[in-house]
């Protein structure tokens, strides 16, 4: 009766520490998409931007803000270049 208990717990145990794992794997996973798809956009923006007359300067404040947030991020850097 005791192998039981011992199992079940060893397989709560295992069933927590691996959910633990996969949380930073998603925030990871996300953080790559999002870098990927504000990359993306931002040079799709500049390259249209060319046409209408505005650009967007990729340095190392619009790579974080478009990396880190992503499409959102780009749209703002839109608007913020809008403003000034």
């Amino acid at each position: 009766m005791n192998y039981i208990l011992y199992f079940a717990v060893a397989i709560i145990l295992l069933f927590l520490v691996v959910k633990m794992l996969l949380c930073p794997i998603k925030i990871l996973w996300k953080l790559i998409v999002n870098g990927i798809l504000g990359t993306i956009l931002l040079i799709v923006v500049n390259f249209f931007g060319e046409y209408l007359g505005f650009t967007i300067g990729i340095n190392i404040w619009t790579a974080l803000i478009a990396g880190f947030f992503g499409i959102p991020g780009v749209i703002f850097l839109i608007v913020f270049k809008f403003l000034l």
